[in-house]
């Protein structure tokens, strides 16, 4: 659960984030604000749950700040931290939705206590919006065929630019000329072993509940939801023209991550979703498309729960023109890392083709073929033919070496395998590219204060992604890396005789005497100490 603590008294504000285990509780801040309108800024990017709020204050004041939020956000839970016991105050902010009224100085216990509070609360409303009797009357409901049908050919890459406009037309889809569009891919995650409510032959019950708690969460964002081939539920973002293509996907990515949660609070089950790289117009939704559900594979490597953007493996951005045939549904399969799909369809492709050719020139035209096949699709990601092969590229040049069917087959067999091997080591790659861009951050800036979600900001990728990420190349939480680096650089900054205000500058506190607490924890010892 997210909370954005707003506090214009900048050692209580400190105090509140850091002296008191969100962590332990599942309680994650995200953000802090000394204003109303720092507030608003960090509301519209972070999407807290939760919010501890101060009533006078600079620009905007807390009440103000707390109309306009539950204006636009009745589930929104505000807890008011002030220092005015009088009535009046505590009866207009509980009469416009304040959830409770704390005086200061509450303790660090109760502040705690009356968080977790809310957000039980929160989950529970949650749970009650999404109730087994709406879940089954929504699955007694028709969804709209005709424009379902349309998007999953339109996804597929099935038709002409002409031909999308004119049925998007013609099926009142309300899509303005030059619209742009940004995709996510969501999927239900296995269930775990000590799931009892639900087996395996409830999966497609559980992907229809998705769709349904999907569409109702986005029923008033600009989108069209839609169940694919594969049964995920895929959500097309429609976007304004006034958003920058990276402050789009950022905001994309927020919402994504709470709507992962609303399903959790709703089925106790976990989902996962894949989003698109890059915003594009009526003719790139197929390839938003194909990004969204590479990165949702990714959840292999990175873990279930998560909200995982595209990121780019390769030298320059394929160009896909799929049309509804064997040969794109094979570049699909590869690109997603559906091993047995591959598979599968090389087998149709071959039994389409090759297995019935019958003189060495249609044998020939057929490997000639498959080649030109294999070097297309690799060539598309701006890899080598030869990296990828390894010892099979002889057989690109030197086809007369494959001597009967069955080596032939099996040798594109064992390039599905190779194609398939080279891409997943290419996002381990760049994978350990996006650490070592974080890691070098935090050397070259830490005299600054940092977080994980500025630093996620920064590489416009969702935090609970690059937290998962960076945890797991490097066995450690980021704020626990941070605090290790900043207290290793002033140790060694107040060794070479520099005063105590001047380290604690120097790896970014502010506050002397916090980092004075902060470095006797870590260390044992004061500042002082250390220096003399």
């Amino acid at each position: 659960m997210n909370l954005l603590i707003v506090e214009d008294e900048v050692r209580l504000r400190n105090a509140l984030a850091n002296n008191i285990p969100w962590d332990k509780h599942g309680i994650e801040v995200v953000g802090q604000a000394g204003n109303g309108m720092e507030a608003l800024r960090f509301i519209d990017r972070k999407k807290p749950e939760i919010i501890l709020l101060d009533l006078q204050m600079p620009e905007m004041d807390g009440l103000t700040l707390a109309k306009q939020l539950r204006q636009s956000d009745p589930l929104l839970k505000i807890i008011v931290l002030s220092g005015h016991d009088d009535f009046a105050y505590a009866q207009e902010a509980l009469s416009i939705g304040v959830m409770k009224y704390l005086l200061k100085p509450a303790g660090d216990e109760e502040i705690l206590e009356t968080v977790l509070e809310a957000a039980e609360k929160l989950r529970s409303e949650l749970e009650q919006r999404h109730n087994e009797d709406e879940l089954k009357q929504k699955w007694e409901q028709h969804l709209p065929y005709l424009v379902n049908d349309f998007l999953q050919g339109w996804l597929k890459g099935k038709f002409e630019l002409w031909e999308i406009e004119q049925r998007s037309k013609y099926l009142q889809m309300n899509m303005p000329k030059g619209a742009q569009f940004a995709v996510a891919v969501v999927d239900m995650d296995p269930l775990p072993d000590t799931e009892t409510r639900f087996s395996r032959k409830d999966m497609s019950l559980l992907q229809f509940s998705l769709g349904s708690i999907v569409q109702e969460y986005l029923q008033s964002t600009p989108c069209w939801v839609v169940s694919d081939y594969a049964g995920y539920t895929v959500v097309v973002y429609k976007l304004s023209g006034d958003e920058a293509p990276k402050e789009a996907l950022q905001r994309i990515n927020m919402l994504t991550e709470k709507l992962l949660f609303t399903v959790l609070s709703c089925l106790r089950l976990t989902a996962s979703a894949g989003i698109s790289g890059t915003i594009g117009g009526c003719e790139d939704l197929n390839k938003l498309y194909v990004q969204a559900v590479r990165a949702l594979q990714n959840r292999i490597m990175l873990g279930h729960d998560l909200a995982i953007p595209y990121q780019e493996i390769q030298g320059r951005e394929p160009e896909f023109v799929l049309q509804p045939n064997l040969e794109k549904a094979l570049e699909i399969a590869l690109e997603t890392g559906e091993d047995d799909k591959a598979a599968d369809i090389l087998s149709a492709l071959w039994e389409g083709g090759m297995a019935k050719a019958e003189t060495i020139e249609e044998i020939h035209e057929h490997i000639l073929y498959f080649e030109s096949l294999f070097v297309r699709m690799i060539q598309k990601q701006g890899w080598s033919v030869r990296e990828v092969a390894g010892e099979d590229y002889v057989y690109f040049h030197n086809h007369r070496e494959l001597m009967v069917k069955e080596q032939i087959f099996i040798w594109l067999q064992r390039m599905i395998k190779a194609y398939l091997s080279y891409a997943r080591e290419r996002r381990k790659s760049t994978s350990h590219d996006m650490i070592k861009t974080i890691l070098s951050l935090v050397e070259n800036e830490i005299d600054q204060e940092m977080t994980l979600h500025a630093v996620a900001d920064r590489l416009y990728v969702n935090s609970s992604y690059l937290s998962r990420l960076f945890k797991q190349e490097t066995g450690k939480a980021f704020s626990t890396y941070v605090m290790e680096r900043k207290m290793e650089r002033a140790k060694t900054t107040l060794q070479e005789g520099v005063r105590v205000y001047d380290a604690a500058a120097a790896v970014g506190y502010r506050d002397v005497s916090y980092f004075t607490r902060v470095f006797r924890k870590y260390w044992g010892v004061t500042p002082g100490e250390v220096r003399s």
